[in-house]
């Protein structure tokens, strides 16, 4: 590792950035590895979500310096901001910073989904397909998302992550993208945007892959991706309320398969092995079940395609799998497959977003969600030891004591994957568990 890489990746090592876009992998990480091309994930594939476009306008020149830093870490000689066409104001704000910028362009990607999961990111700016278990840097490919770069940007000038900007938006009274200080609850977030409606229920995410959220006491985390509210009877909510044991009840009873799901997989398209339809069948009759086949459910995005847009008879395919994944996880299981040749339709069967959106009946909360130019802070954060894959930071405060904002209170443990953690507040930390910190703004605790 040469020294601009070490710099570059301690630096954001000690800001604790991590994936802002997806399960939140430390970034130093990835910056420590060498590729050909760093690609900047703009394209924000969930519906309603505006978070990553609106920042790219805002601070053009934060993402581009982000870009340039990530590209002088790895040693990659070209650097791709993807973005959707109907991001005008985002190209148009970056095109003065990249047009003297060697090695930088802009890369147009079609209005469908999953545009934006990485692999997808991948093979539609670059071609290059990313094998199926593999990651993107077994290809030469580092992916990092908007808010990552930014966050990059201002690691390198000394300044960790402690604010998360995040759209609120669906059925709420005013759909608004704000930045609060990380640890804030999510109920605190809601006001924001006009306060909790009585008969919606919540999304923390995008509605595809998010997840429902059970209790707004819960906090905001370096990966919260949105909020949602939608309709209790909305078709999103029961089908994420529906348990696993019911979906394999309607799967053996009315699964023809047709196979559309696999048509539609995005994985299936560029080559992967796997095949929903067909793991449906080997969870319904077991007799046709072995392991190679069973194992292609651990290359599954989980991008609810096969659930949300492809199944004519309602069945989820992505439930069965993620059950199947962690199953197989639970023995030490791995998939052993490798690349296949891409669908030759695949380029025909992408989904339009819009198209997505009126099969999900979410044209009617589509809205604009302005971003507020100044950052929200509350009384009281409760900041989560674990917003990242790997360990769990580890507590470096105690009860009692005075904290300022962007101080480190929790420290990767020595010799493992993880991500520090940094104050959001100024206040006194009024309790310390194994889970997270708690900081009272002001001097004195409750």
């Amino acid at each position: 590792m040469n020294m601009q890489m070490k710099e570059i990746s301690g630096k954001v090592r000690e800001a604790g950035v991590v994936g802002a876009g997806g399960a939140g992998f430390p970034t130093h990480v990835k910056l420590s590895a060498q590729a050909e091309i760093v690609i900047v994930n703009g394209a924000e594939c969930e519906p309603l979500l505006k978070t990553d476009q609106q920042l790219a306008a805002r601070y053009p020149d934060l993402l581009v310096k982000g870009l340039t830093l990530a590209m002088a870490s790895t040693g990659a000689q070209k650097g791709i901001i993807a973005l959707k066409a109907k991001y005008k104001e985002a190209i148009a704000a970056l095109e003065p910073y990249i047009r003297n910028t060697e090695g930088i362009e802009i890369a147009i990607m079609p209005d469908i989904y999953p545009a934006g999961d990485e692999v997808m990111t991948i093979w539609l700016t670059t071609g290059r397909r990313v094998p199926p278990g593999g990651i993107p840097i077994n290809i030469g490919v580092v992916v990092n998302n908007v808010q990552t770069l930014i966050n990059v940007a201002k690691a390198e000038a000394g300044i960790p992550v402690t604010t998360r900007t995040l759209t609120v938006t669906g059925a709420v009274k005013k759909p608004i993208t704000v930045t609060v200080p990380i640890g804030t609850p999510l109920r605190e977030v809601l006001d924001l945007a006009g306060g909790e409606e009585a008969d919606l229920a919540y999304i923390n995410g995008g509605p595809m892959m998010g997840k429902l959220i059970s209790d707004l006491s819960d906090t905001v985390t370096k990966t919260t991706g949105g909020l949602i509210g939608l309709p209790r009877d909305h078709m999103l909510i029961q089908r994420k309320e529906s348990s696993v044991e019911g979906i394999l009840r309607i799967a053996k009873t009315v699964c023809e398969q047709c196979s559309f799901c696999t048509d539609l997989c995005p994985r299936h398209m560029i080559g992967h092995e796997l095949s929903p339809h067909r793991l449906i069948r080997a969870v319904n009759y077991k007799n046709l079940a072995d392991l190679s086949l069973l194992a292609t459910a651990l290359t599954c995005s989980e991008c609810g395609v096969c659930e949300a847009y492809a199944c004519p008879v309602g069945i989820s395919p992505l439930r069965v799998n993620v059950a199947l994944k962690a199953e197989l996880r639970s023995q030490g299981i791995k998939y052993q497959g490798e690349l296949g040749k891409a669908d030759p339709m695949a380029q025909h069967r992408l989904i339009p977003s819009s198209r997505l959106m009126d099969r999900l009946r979410l044209r009617s909360f589509y809205k604009e969600a302005p971003m507020t130019g100044e950052v929200y802070e509350g009384k009281e954060v409760r900041i989560k030891l674990q917003q990242h894959i790997g360990a769990p930071a580890a507590a470096v405060v105690k009860e009692g004591d005075v904290v300022e904002a962007g101080q480190r209170i929790g420290e990767i443990p020595s010799g493992a994957l993880g991500a520090n953690i940094h104050a959001s507040i100024s206040g006194t930390v009024t309790q310390v568990t194994p889970q997270a910190i708690t900081i009272r703004k002001g001097g004195a605790a409750r």
